[in-house]
């Protein structure tokens, strides 16, 4: 798929990386620390657990720090980091290097749409104009609640703010939550087929799926690039859950009210700045992965 073979290896010593392995370990236990202690006693938070139940990534899969691709680790052979799927002999005795060529040859049409996401989206121009109505829609009209946490406004005042507005969602695991009576009304319908072409980057859902990508291709993402898409869908989430109809203030969350002009503007303000990091991430994935690309 690529010229592996041909990138020079950067040799990091056994102290550089494993000072770079404890970093990622300390980071990401921060970054978990408030899910394995409501795991712990049986809690759960209606914002932060997200991540973890819908994309199904325990925390000690970002605790599990990566090199990247064309990195050679010193004396990591003697380490427990050997037994590890999807690592190889490095270029220098007892070095190991994560097996970029196997994984690929492994998991073709995965890494293949993998890639196709991160750069068909990044190449998009972004759409700013949807204010978060799919977390609406997925109430409208609802026989019975979508989750114990009350509605700000109600079901009729939820209902006339999706009545007031056009539906503009472009992501698939948005719209498939869209009650019956809301599917409709979106101007899209995007389709799991389609995805590659339709994902744009002002969707928050895409924003927060740079995090899902970087967990699939695995050992080919450095950890600090991981971590940096995982926190990038943590703030995305949040703003979600703020714009939402529901009324989280009890959980500290307070709302960004899309149904006025001043929270319009807000939304737009922070879901532009989230697509800046969004596709900066999916670029930095993208060349440590592939390599530079060239310009022109």
């Amino acid at each position: 798929m690529t010229a592996l073979a041909s990138r020079t290896a950067l040799v990091l010593s056994r102290a550089e990386w494993q000072e770079r392995e404890d970093a990622h370990h300390a980071r990401a236990d921060e970054l978990t620390a408030g899910r394995r202690e409501r795991a712990a006693r049986g809690k759960t938070h209606p914002v932060d657990d997200f991540l973890y139940t819908y994309y199904s990534y325990k925390p000690a899969l970002l605790r599990r720090w990566h090199p990247g691709v064309g990195v050679d680790l010193a004396d990591a052979a003697v380490t427990p980091r050997a037994a590890w799927r999807w690592y190889a002999p490095g270029s220098a005795p007892a070095s190991l290097r994560v097996d970029a060529a196997g994984l690929e040859a492994a998991k073709p049409q995965l890494l293949d749409l993998c890639e196709r996401m991160l750069r068909l989206t990044a190449a998009r121009p972004g759409r700013f104009g949807c204010f978060g109505l799919h977390e609406w829609a997925m109430v409208y009209r609802a026989p019975q609640p979508r989750h114990t946490v009350p509605l700000r406004l109600g079901q009729e005042g939820t209902d006339a703010v999706v009545e007031g507005h056009e539906l503009r969602c472009t992501h698939i695991d948005a719209f498939r939550f869209f009650t019956p009576d809301a599917g409709p009304r979106n101007q899209f319908v995007p389709t799991r087929e389609d995805q590659p072409l339709r994902e744009q980057p002002g969707c928050l859902h895409a924003g927060m799926d740079v995090y899902k990508w970087a967990m699939k291709l695995g050992p080919l993402v450095p950890g600090e690039l991981l971590l940096d898409s995982f926190e990038l869908a943590r703030d995305i989430r949040a703003l979600d859950m703020a714009a939402s109809p529901y009324d989280l203030v009890d959980w500290g969350v307070e709302p960004v009210r899309i149904e006025t002009a001043d929270g319009k503007a807000e939304y737009v303000r922070r879901q532009r700045e989230f697509a800046d990091r969004a596709n900066s991430l999916r670029q930095a994935i993208v060349a440590a992965w592939r390599g530079p690309q060239p310009t022109g």
